[in-house]
């Protein structure tokens, strides 16, 4: 572990047994836009398994096949209304995405709250692993790194509410349906929720070239892993914050990695060291 810091950690796997002042409204349970189209066969099918309220299925006129069969078995499971279309509609509902034959009208997407994804760690005795995406703008990117957070067991991913991309239909998409099964935590003030991160137990680490190298990471602790935006990477105020950075080694011509793929391996890692063969 680095040099511990001056400031405290204290509670059980990281958690106080007081939780701390509620965030305000805006900052958590907070609606994504007044209406989300949701559309692809994987999204679709997995905002249908969840617990999203979904208004109206709308399908391609002729569509067929097995994937089609338990989407449709799935949604009138669910008494969603079905709504037979041309494909010209579903582009226009779309906005020009791949939908795949299928738009799915649902209600908004909402964000978890920081104690949301504290409980979810407890719930499954496991110590935090939360990401904390500083500036990300590419929502095919977000949408790449939720579809890792999920199948590597990360507990939450936390956003800042400004200059970066949201739960949007585009990520919704990227991510083939695992939007719906990841926590997503939207903060106004990044470097201010490390703080509150470090006072409930965190050790926070970011990605710098000049950093350890990721395969001497100790992850035992509760951990917070920060990567930046893509082209400017970490922000000032948030590296000041962090415990620790880490580098991952690089023998080619191209110095850096794209944010969804250094992402992917520090998480794996994380994974990895956690869950021993």
């Amino acid at each position: 572990m680095p040099k511990k810091p001056n400031h405290k950690r204290t509670g059980k796997g990281g958690l106080h047994t007081n939780k701390p002042q509620a965030r305000k409204p805006q900052e958590s349970g907070e609606a994504v836009e007044s209406e989300e189209m949701v559309y692809g066969r994987n999204p679709v099918l997995e905002t249908l398994k969840s617990d999203r309220d979904v208004n109206k299925l709308f399908v391609q006129d002729g569509l067929e096949g097995g994937k089609i069969s338990s989407i449709l078995s799935e949604a009138k499971k669910r008494k969603v209304q079905l709504s037979f279309v041309p494909k010209s509609k579903l582009d226009t509902l779309s906005d020009g995405g791949n939908h795949q034959g299928l738009v799915l009208a649902t209600s908004p997407v909402n964000y978890a709250s920081i104690d949301e994804l504290f409980e979810l760690a407890e719930k499954k005795n496991e110590q935090p692993f939360f990401l904390l995406l500083d500036g990300i703008e590419d929502p095919h990117n977000l949408g790449s790194i939720l579809r890792t957070a999920d199948a590597s067991g990360v507990h939450g991913v936390i956003l800042p509410k400004r200059r970066a991309v949201g739960l949007t239909s585009t990520v919704a998409k990227a991510s083939a349906g695992a939007i719906e099964h990841v926590l997503v935590a939207r903060v106004t003030n990044m470097a201010t929720t490390i703080d509150e991160l470090k006072d409930r137990g965190l050790w926070i680490f970011g990605t710098d070239m000049k950093g350890k190298d990721y395969r001497h990471w100790d992850v035992s602790s509760p951990v917070g892993l920060v990567i930046g935006n893509e082209g400017k990477g970490i922000s000032r105020l948030v590296k000041d914050k962090v415990d620790e950075t880490l580098s991952i080694p690089m023998v080619g011509h191209v110095q850096s990695l794209n944010a969804g793929v250094a992402s992917g391996l520090l998480m794996y890692e994380v994974y990895r060291k956690r869950h021993a063969l």
